[in-house]
């Protein structure tokens, strides 16, 4: 947005009225530029898409990793997927993964046990067996006697259990061996969380722990390294209040600058306008997300954005300061003849300028016009130009004339020398502007 002063146009054009005293004229150039009509705004800076590595392991944090240079992890270190950023301390993980290792080796142990009782269970089976089938042949006899032929089929139901059992033990020692090798992988886990690896390729932009700290993984993962994936595409976080949110929309173009670059503008467009929104002091805002290209590097995660969301604009327009379509002249100082059609415009009742030129307009274009007057200075009178007046983003005010051309001084108001003296010799006095209308 273009913005427009009155320092470099102003002029002052002395008038002796009826009582007289000299009158300076206040001026401004008409200007031919663009006019863009936008709402203000403060925002932060923010990477589009950010990593929060953590620490699901407590202990001591013993080293750091090696970034693509060669050097330590630090603050803007650029870092790929995998890399190390951090180790802690591991030497009681390593011991819980070397017990856990051991268990399952004696859980395996056990397997191996249990499968040589059942082959020795089965032999013991197979020969009771064979003495209960002779058993069976010869019964109860004077050959066997009745206690010896119990002996045997007993023998023999006792065999079968026993190869049950055996059965039973080798599943029993295969579940501790999927037991032990469970609480060896945890274990093994656990010690790889030790080596906090980045998960993604991107740039550190901050590290919260260093070398000797001990961090404690309890409910939440304490946060040891932020890593922007990528910071040539960043964000703008803007706090929008709620009377102008209904004018925000995705894809709004967006204009801002910060205080590190103040003679920059950047530019980018409306992403989206969060629901989420939050009251202070009981003022409602929502934050929009504005997406900003950042290939030249400059935006840095963030800055303090200085936002303006583009409303409406108007390209190579004529532009009068807003308080030219407000200050009215005494009928002494109108050139003697508009001051019949000065007066008569007065008594037809149209509306003051001030009063019909939009300070928030709707941000639509084809904005409707509405009729005002300029007064350009010309020797050291004034005469009246109708215009009709457009967008206003409240300083400057569109205007369209046939009598108005580019570099016309119109009168923004008006300075009386003596009062001018009397405001400096005392600082309290207050300024009087005089505003009239034209005699009846």
């Amino acid at each position: 947005m273009l913005v427009l002063g009155l320092a470099g146009a102003g002029a002052a054009w002395y008038f002796r009225s009826a009582q007289g005293q000299p009158i300076a004229y206040r001026t401004a150039e008409v200007k031919r530029d663009d006019l863009v009509v936008s709402i203000a705004a403060t925002g932060t800076v923010e990477p589009e898409e950010v990593i929060d590595v953590g620490a699901q392991v407590a202990g001591q944090i013993v080293s750091f990793g090696k970034d693509e240079n060669g050097k330590s992890i630090d603050y803007g270190s650029a870092v790929d997927e995998g890399m190390v950023l951090a180790r802690i301390d591991d030497s009681l993980y390593a011991a819980d993964a070397a017990q856990a290792s051991a268990q399952l080796q004696v859980a395996k142990a056990g397997v191996a046990r249990a499968d040589a009782d059942l082959v020795q269970a089965k032999a013991k089976l197979y020969q009771a067996q064979r003495d209960w089938e002779r058993a069976q042949k010869l019964g109860p006899s004077e050959a066997l006697a009745a206690t010896s032929y119990d002996a045997y089929k007993s023998a023999y139901e006792t065999a079968k259990s026993n190869v049950a059992v055996a059965v039973a033990a080798i599943g029993q020692a295969q579940a501790a061996v999927a037991q032990a090798e469970a609480v060896l992988k945890r274990a093994q886990r656990n010690l790889g969380y030790c080596t906090i690896r980045s998960p993604v390729k991107g740039i550190i932009i901050d590290r919260r722990v260093n070398i000797g700290q001990t961090v404690v993984a309890s409910l939440n993962a304490p946060s040891l390294f932020l890593i922007a994936k990528d910071l040539k595409r960043m964000q703008v976080w803007a706090s929008v209040n709620e009377a102008d949110i209904g004018n925000i929309h995705p894809g709004q173009p967006v204009s801002f600058t910060v205080d590190a670059y103040p003679d920059q503008i950047f530019h980018g467009e409306v992403g989206k306008v969060r629901l989420n929104a939050s009251m202070t002091q009981n003022v409602v805002t929502y934050t929009v997300e504005i997406i900003t290209d950042n290939s030249s590097g400059k935006l840095l995660p963030y800055l303090t954005a200085n936002v303006n969301f583009e409303l409406d604009r108007r390209s190579n327009v004529l532009l009068v300061p807003k308080a030219a379509l407000g200050w009215s002249p005494q009928p002494e100082q109108v050139m003697p003849g508009f001051r019949k059609a000065t007066h008569e415009s007065s008594d037809s009742g149209n509306p003051p300028a001030e009063q019909v030129v939009s300070m928030k307009p709707s941000g639509r274009s084809g904005a409707r016009r509405h009729p005002g007057i300029v007064w350009i200075l010309e020797g050291n009178m004034v005469r009246p130009v109708k215009v009709k007046t457009g967008l206003s983003d409240g300083a400057l005010t569109e205007v369209a004339g046939d009598d108005l051309q580019a570099g016309q001084p119109v009168v923004v108001g008006e300075l009386r020398p003596a009062a001018a003296d009397n405001a400096t010799a005392n600082p309290f006095t207050p300024q009087i502007r005089r505003r009239s209308t034209p005699n009846r």
